[in-house]
């Protein structure tokens, strides 16, 4: 099973929400590749200073991902 990362950066070229996270995710060199948990990945885009409109698209990305 693939991780987070992996299938978030196959919606880079998405034009919604979670393509612009996915497009976020591959421009930061920092982007975690895991451990595949929700806190691994709020915490980078917290301690990043994501906007929340940057947090919330990120956890509807979560729930998509993790609904599949």
């Amino acid at each position: 099973m693939d991780g987070f990362t992996a299938w978030l950066l196959r919606h880079a070229a998405d034009e919604d929400a979670i393509g612009e996270l996915a497009r976020l995710a591959a421009a930061d060199p920092d982007w975690p590749e895991g451990p595949d948990r929700l806190e691994t990945f709020t915490n980078h885009l917290e301690g990043s200073g994501a906007t929340r409109a940057t947090l919330q698209n990120f956890t509807d990305a979560w729930v998509r991902y993790a609904s599949r």
